[in-house]
């Protein structure tokens, strides 16, 4: 009886042991799978998104301007959606010569239609122009990338073409006519009693 028991006492120690050494060992494994999970190949996010903007760039690369054709699916409704993006250059709202000194590089676009002979500034780095009511008919969109001043980066202006469908550009325009009449009228209902001045729609 003895004997049995210093058996079961035996066989317990030793299963003890192995359990121990197969958690070890599962522990081990996990380590070089957690390290693995770090593709080596993959691009690093200084590669993909530029320098960190805590950080003095020496040496920057010059910026470059991309620019998409109009989206089909904005031209379809008589809307130009034209995406862009750029490189070696931080699209934010600041503005000014003392800006042009700073470093990461940053600018902005200026974006200039038909050359009417203005244009306007877009600071906002959503990478998407956003136009509507042109009229029928061919037309074009400059885009422009710019330093904090103002002062064009040499060789980063872009032009895309396009054509505003006649059955789209009819509608858009009969609609905004709707509107500012609706407007107007909802004006003249508002004022005093047996005015008549309108005013301008809003």
């Amino acid at each position: 009886m003895r004997r049995i028991a210093l058996l079961m006492v035996a066989v317990a120690m030793v299963a003890g042991i192995v359990a121990a050494l197969a958690q070890t060992s599962t522990r081990t494994d996990v380590k070089p799978a957690v390290q693995s999970a770090v593709d080596p190949t993959a691009q690093s996010a200084k590669e993909v998104r530029g320098g960190s903007p805590y950080a003095e760039l020496e040496n920057e690369p010059p910026p470059r301007l991309f620019v998409d054709p109009p989206l089909p699916e904005g031209l379809a409704h008589g809307i130009v959606w034209i995406q862009w993006r750029v490189e070696n250059v931080n699209v934010v709202p600041i503005f000014g010569k003392g800006a042009t000194n700073v470093s990461p590089r940053v600018g902005h676009l200026h974006v200039h239609v038909d050359d009417v002979g203005w244009w306007w500034a877009d600071a906002s780095n959503i990478n998407t122009v956003d136009i509507a009511g042109l009229s029928a008919g061919p037309h074009k969109v400059r885009l422009e990338l710019v330093n904090a001043n103002h002062e064009p980066f040499p060789g980063q202006s872009k032009t895309v073409t396009f054509t505003i469908p006649e059955r789209v550009s009819s509608s858009l325009n009969r609609r905004s006519r709707t509107m500012t009449g609706r407007r107007t009228m909802h004006r003249i209902e508002r004022g005093s009693a047996g005015s008549t001045s309108v005013g301008t729609p809003f």
